[in-house]
């Protein structure tokens, strides 16, 4: 056997009957299930239920077809809210937004944390050192207090909410790739992509090959922590603006009417923390599945 295979079969994609078994461990776990079951159905309507409200019901997220704070009735299944806008309506939308910032947030952490870890790790000595200590510097902030003061220093907006959000949280990333690289540098088929010849770009790759599932689960787990950190910062009027929706903007605009009508704050805030356990659920059961020390 060549260098070049034994290269190519340490950093092979899991077969087909691998991803089966993997397949159903997940399925297993009722708990990852039902939470994968929900985001499906929350995506699915966040996408198509503005349209088909609008379309078949005349209700829109921004449009003022109702009396104010009207109560829930056939016509308003949710009722509405203080401008006499259609709760249901506007919780769809807003879930479009929240759901639109966590995936953004988890791509920006997990380029971020990538780029730091893998750097750290393959390289290590002195790079590993200084790039690990800016790590552990900005870990050692307080990071929600960094958040609000960025915000408030650039502005409240979608982008910045992202940008802002994404660049205070790659951290834990960065340290759990940077420890899978200075494992895996250290094995057989990494000696035998050097001793083949290869540079330190494609040796970089047949290692990423090999975190792909450390890697999956993180960006999963930074879903939630991108949809919480948002309604945060719109609950506290820095994140979605006017005429924009999104469930901590929501919230934020309950308070003043909690004694009113209380159902207003209830329900964005159940979303929120339904959302962000599937969200856990699913990806505490793809860190299951690609286990290989779980045999069950």
């Amino acid at each position: 056997m060549t260098a070049t295979t034994a290269a190519r079969i340490g950093s092979a994609v899991p077969r087909t009957s691998d991803l089966r078994r993997r397949w159903e461990r997940f399925l297993s776990n009722r708990l990852s299930v039902a939470g994968l079951g929900f985001l499906v159905l929350l995506v699915a309507t966040a996408l198509v239920g503005p349209g088909l409200l609008e379309r078949a019901f005349g209700l829109e997220p921004y449009g003022l077809t109702c009396d104010i704070l009207e109560p829930p009735g056939p016509r308003h299944p949710l009722g509405c809210d203080e401008l006499g806008r259609d709760v249901l309506a506007r919780l769809l939308i807003g879930g479009r937004i929240s759901l639109f910032v966590g995936i953004l947030v988890a791509f920006l952490v997990t380029v971020l944390g990538l780029v730091f870890g893998a750097i750290a790790g393959f390289f290590g000595g002195s790079v590993d050192n200084l790039l690990m200590r800016f790590t552990d510097t900005m870990l050692a902030m307080p990071t929600f207090f960094i958040v609000l003061a960025a915000a408030a220093l650039l502005g409240p907006s979608l982008l910045n909410t992202v940008i802002i959000i994404g660049a205070t949280h790659w951290m834990g990333t960065a340290r759990l790739i940077r420890s899978e690289f200075l494992s895996l540098r250290e094995r057989e088929f990494v000696t035998a992509a050097r001793a083949s010849g290869a540079g330190n770009l494609r040796i970089i790759g047949h290692i990423l090959r090999n975190v792909t599932a450390t890697l999956t689960v993180a960006a999963t787990l930074a879903v939630a922590s991108g949809v919480l950190t948002e309604s945060a910062l719109s609950f506290l009027g820095l994140g979605t603006q006017p005429p924009d929706a999104s469930w901590g903007y929501m919230l934020s605009s309950a308070q003043n009417y909690i004694w009113v009508n209380p159902l207003l704050g209830v329900y964005p805030g159940l979303l929120v923390m339904l959302t962000v356990l599937a969200v856990n659920f699913v990806g505490e059961g793809i860190r299951d599945a690609l286990d290989p020390r779980l045999t069950r």
